[in-house]
């Protein structure tokens, strides 16, 4: 998941700025996949899907946890998909950006379901925006049931009051908390190692599973079998598209040494003892993680795991800041409040309405499911499907911005096909167990984000047909000029060669118009940061008229403040004190016009009006704001 922690990352780090972009990195996009094996060799043995623990299923089972790091972590995102950046950013809708912005033509085309595959990713980023942070914490609170069995009453409500206060303490920014996330990994997964070797050194058998033999053999025994095995096997593999989210603000050198340095090697060392330890006792797949321990150091190990697992749920939610934003300026999100946590930081942010919402989803999935193991159950679907949109992304993104032939962008593409095919198929029959609801949350967002959309065009087009060509009424201002009064009018509007309707009704009310009047059109571009020289264009109309073009890329935050200091530099001089800001506020009412059903019409008003107004969400002075309603059928 992406994670605010860092900041815009130099292209080529070196060095010990390198180590510690490295270090960081390990605390900030390991977190999820670095608790995974709280979970993930239990689902295999134990609970109501459990397969028999004899030495072949142990080798089969940790063969296939082996090459899925191998084939998905390593060699897809870390190798291949990891190349794939939009100008240094990476993630599902950075790479559905890049894509929008190739050679693809618009209509019936690839770029259509790129969109609908770009949108539908990200509402399942959001939907284990709610179940990361569920099973990361309650599988570590489930230790205290190890330990002390009479506690097993308790491990609910800690998890509960765990959880609360990570989610109130979110508005505090992150940035001190945030420092310390890297050594904690560092510490977590050196432990989960050391553990992990233990055991193999008592079964050095195990090392055995590394042969993809055992894999292949247990699979083709019982394919049924295999296929149920495999969506606990994807557990361990959750989190692999963090690495690929957060590569703005590490950089995939970085990342690279946090993965093959640490992360990777202390992984297999715990996954392959906890295979040691079930050949050498049966009865510690209850909990076979835990059972790695000895029993002095289990509580340490309790809270150690729930400081890691805190850690994971943390980067979660500040990805789902991060992808709040991006959702925002690509036009997919209502205007949200999202404040800056930190003065030196850019990328840490904090949206309290995307906050509140994790935290009732979150809470609400530990009361429903109750325990980790039936959360498992759930988890997974929407990763998987993740996965394989985008090594469907990947593929058309090979072929027509990296121009690759369309045998080697197949070849590629239908290896990584090959084995996330598996993974979703083993998923998908995980939806009577609760695997729907990732899926119902991930179409509930994007039903929201797609009426978004489309109620932002057809309200579009719809204020289109009342407006004219700026051209024209410059020309009807040039034959019958207005009383011009002293100032500056800002008309901001979406397009730079139509009149603002402000204009029209202000013209027609007041009769006066400004001896300045600026036209602002901001416009998001499909790259995630425009340069701040490329940012404002400023052309001089004549007779007191300028149109200002401002282009943010779905990474920046827009401010007039800074768009008006641009303009200053173009010989522009406007002062935000001596401005008025002339927007248009439109009432919305759902129609049987063509566009969308009656029933998206009305979401699309209520989203409307619930949205953040654009005084405050571009930082404009509320009593320098002049607003002009329109009733408007969608």
């Amino acid at each position: 998941m992406t994670s605010p922690a860092q900041p815009v990352v130099p292209q080529q780090p070196h060095g010990r700025y390198l180590l510690t972009l490295a270090l960081a990195a390990l605390g900030v996009v390991y977190g999820d996949i670095g608790t995974s094996p709280l979970y993930a060799i239990r689902e295999s043995f134990y609970g109501p899907h459990g397969i028999a623990l004899t030495p072949g299923n142990v080798l089969g089972v940790l063969s296939l946890v082996f090459w899925a790091l191998v084939i998905v972590v390593t060699i897809k995102y870390h190798i291949v998909i990891i190349r794939a950046d939009n100008k240094g950013e990476g993630g599902v809708l950075a790479l559905m950006a890049l894509v929008n912005g190739s050679r693809l033509a618009r209509g019936l085309s690839p770029r259509r379901v790129m969109i609908i595959l770009g949108i539908f990713g990200s509402a399942l980023l959001y939907a284990d925006g709610g179940l990361t942070p569920a099973i990361s914490v309650l599988s570590a609170v489930e230790g205290l049931e190890i330990a002390t069995p009479a506690l097993a009453s308790w491990v609910i409500p800690v998890t509960l009051v765990i959880l609360i206060g990570l989610f109130l303490v979110q508005s505090r920014g992150t940035a001190r908390i945030g420092a310390v996330f890297g050594p904690v990994m560092l510490v977590w997964f050196s432990t989960i190692g050391v553990l992990g070797l233990g055991e193999i050194m008592q079964q050095p058998g195990v090392l055995a599973a590394v042969s993809p033999y055992h894999a292949v053999r247990f699979f083709a025994a019982d394919v049924h079998r295999g296929f149920v095995v495999l969506g606990a096997v994807f557990l361990a593999v959750t989190g692999g598209e963090a690495l690929y989210a957060d590569l703005g603000h590490f950089g995939h050198r970085a990342i690279q040494i946090a993965w093959f340095g640490a992360a990777l090697p202390c992984l297999l060392l715990n996954y392959f003892g906890q295979g040691a330890l079930l050949l050498r006792e049966p009865g510690a797949a209850v909990n076979p993680f835990y059972h790695l321990a000895p029993g002095w150091a289990l509580y340490p190990l309790i809270a150690l795991a729930t400081a890691a697992t805190i850690i994971a749920s943390q980067a979660v939610i500040s990805g789902a800041f991060s992808l709040t934003r991006q959702a925002v300026q690509l036009g997919y999100s209502p205007r949200l409040r999202i404040e800056h946590t930190s003065s030196r930081e850019i990328g840490q942010i904090y949206v309290p309405t995307v906050n509140w919402a994790l935290m009732v989803l979150t809470c609400a999935l530990v009361l429903g499911f109750r325990t980790s193991s039936n959360i498992a159950g759930a988890y997974g679907v929407a990763l998987s499907t993740l996965m394989l949109i985008t090594t469907l992304m990947f593929y058309v993104m090979s072929r027509e911005v990296w121009r690759w032939s369309f045998a080697r962008a197949a070849t590629v593409a239908g290896l990584f096909l090959c084995v996330d095919l598996p993974f979703f198929a083993a998923n998908m029959l995980k939806i009577r167990y609760g695997g729907w609801v990732p899926l119902v949350i991930a179409a509930a967002i994007f039903l929201l984000m797609t009426t978004w959309k489309r109620g932002r065009e057809i309200l579009a087009k719809r204020m289109l047909e009342k407006t004219v060509p700026l051209k024209m009424l410059l020309a009807d201002l040039a034959a019958e000029p207005p009383i011009r009064v002293p100032g500056t009018a800002v008309f901001m509007y979406g397009t730079a060669d139509h009149t603002p309707p402000a204009l029209v009704h202000n013209l027609a009310h007041n009769k006066v118009l400004h001896e300045k009047v600026v036209f602002l059109t901001v416009v998001t571009e499909d790259v995630p940061h425009v340069q701040p020289r490329e940012r404002v264009t400023v052309r001089h109309i004549g007779k007191g008229f300028h149109t200002v073009v401002a282009r943010y890329g779905f990474m920046d935050d827009p401010d007039i403040e800074d768009v008006l200091g641009s303009c200053r530099a173009q010989s522009l001089d406007i002062r935000m004190e001596g401005a008025t800001f002339f927007l248009g506020r439109e009432t919305l009412v759902a129609s049987e016009r063509p566009g969308m059903a009656q029933w998206r019409e009305q979401l699309f008003a209520f989203m409307s009006r619930n949205a953040l107004r654009a005084t405050a969400f571009f930082k404009i002075p509320a009593n320098q704001v002049f607003e002009v309603g329109a009733q408007v059928e969608l």
